[in-house]
């Protein structure tokens, strides 16, 4: 997935404005424009077009951390200038306070079981023996099983820190 695509889905699945998009960008500590934002959420292919890159979406990842979970104590953590998909499902399970129970069961509702030991090995060092790297196919399904979650019907969703995502009827 492009930085785009996830910036896009994120701005989606939360319902988040333009201005709230700024914000959580400043928390951040990186001040972006309007037009920053909306050239980052068009289309590929559509005039005025600009790709995201990694810093940015590091950037964006980091403030909505803060913005759900609020500022930790210390220094601010530093931007990733590189981000790979196992980073930014790191970083939406630190910014959502998930569990790996909460995760499975998210993801067998979009008909992708996984056990805890295979998702526990997303979360591992790139070194380690077990570490398993994160496709885009993974990180769509947890997308989409974010919207389930927090989107399931057009006004559901708060943009409240302290909301739960409405419960579903689905198993």
């Amino acid at each position: 997935m492009t930085n785009n695509d996830v910036l896009r889905r994120m701005r989606y699945i939360f319902d988040l404005n333009d201005t709230t998009m700024i914000s959580i960008f400043s928390h951040a500590q990186l001040q972006v424009t309007r037009e920053q934002i909306s050239a980052w959420l068009k289309k590929d292919d559509d005039e005025g077009f600009e790709k995201c890159r990694d810093l940015n979406l590091a950037a964006f990842l980091n403030g909505f951390i803060v913005a759900r979970r609020g500022k930790k104590d210390g220094p601010a953590v530093a931007n990733e200038k590189k981000l790979n998909n196992n980073i930014v499902l790191k970083k939406l399970k630190i910014a959502l306070s998930l569990e790996s129970d909460a995760i499975i069961q998210m993801l067998a509702r979009v008909d992708l079981p996984i056990s805890k030991h295979e998702l526990s090995a997303f979360f591992r060092k790139s070194g380690h023996k077990n570490y398993r790297e994160c496709k885009d196919q993974f990180l769509r399904n947890f997308l989409q099983g974010l919207q389930l979650d927090y989107r399931p019907a057009e006004g559901a969703f708060s943009w409240n820190k302290d909301a739960k995502p409405a419960p579903t009827d689905k198993k």
